[in-house]
Order: structure tokens, then sequence, then C-alpha cells
């Protein structure tokens, strides 16, 4: 398959490139659309890019991987290149992402969470198909422990208020 990015495209994004600063990178434009920084767990990125103007991001890595999001027990393929196009809370047109569904292989095109916030997150097909499961199991870990850490503290804090 063709690549979707062309020169033109690059001569108009921010590109990274080293796995470390895509990383860096990627987890930070999730956390800015308002999605879970685990949701797109690539390894050994080449390049990454992002055209702020039409929403437009690039993932490359160097091989294909799988990862399996322990939480809800589902398996997603990653191709070597991922594309999409962001905007707050959703991820429109996405490339290169399929799950296991049983056992056959379905490709994901969206990505959305609700609004107002319900705690889940959802994943539509091209065939118009879609499925949620929870926020949480595609936080990283170190996510999902601060979070935890910010409930027991507003649940300090509820105490502390009642014995007032």
């Amino acid at each position: 398959m063709p690549s979707l990015i062309t020169e033109e495209i690059k001569a108009k994004a921010e590109v990274y490139y080293g796995d470390d600063l895509c990383q860096e990178k990627s987890k930070f434009l999730l956390s800015e659309i308002g999605l879970p920084t685990g949701l797109l767990p690539l390894k050994d990125m080449e390049e990454c890019g992002y055209v702020k103007e039409t929403g437009f991001v690039w993932m490359k890595q160097k091989r294909p991987t799988e990862h399996k999001f322990k939480k809800i027990n589902r398996l997603v393929s990653y191709a070597t290149e991922v594309t999409a196009y962001v905007e707050e809370k959703k991820i429109k047109k996405l490339t290169g992402v399929k799950t296991k569904e049983l056992l056959i292989w379905i490709t994901l095109s969206n990505i959305w969470v609700d609004d107002p916030p319900t705690g889940k997150i959802n994943f539509g097909t091209p065939a118009g198909l879609s499925r949620s499961f929870p926020v949480s199991a595609f936080e990283l870990e170190e996510e999902a422990k601060s979070n935890t850490k910010e409930a027991e503290g507003v649940k300090a804090a509820e105490v502390q208020v009642k014995e007032v």
C-alpha cells in the first residue's frame, strides 16, 4: 500500500524522528485531544508527524506490531504506518489498525470518547459497526496509578470535610 504521507504534507507538518521523541509526542497529542495515552502502543517508531491545520497525524514504525490490551482481552494489530485525522475526543479516518474479533481481523476507522464523559471509549469500523470499552483499559500504567491516587485524594478530602 502506498504511503499517504507525501512531501507536500510533510512540508506543512511538525515532523519528529526517533522512537523516544515520537513516543513522547504521540502520547502528548492523545492527551491533548482527550484520549487515553495508551491507545496507540507502537514500538520502534521511526517518524511521526502532525499537520495542525487539518488534524492529520501519522506514525511510522520499523515493523508491524501486535498489542494485547489485557483489561479487555483484545489483540490489536498496528501496521508499519498508522494515519488518522484527530480532533477533540475523536480519531477519524484511521488507517493501519485492526482488532481481532473471534477469528477474524476487523479494520478500525474511528475512535471516540463520549461527551459528556461516561468512562467509555468507542471503536468504529468502516462498515458502521461499533463497540465500547472502559477508557481505563487504554490508560498507561502510570496514568492509571495517578488517576487512582487522585481518586483516593478526593475521597480523603471528602472524609476530612465530613469530620469537620
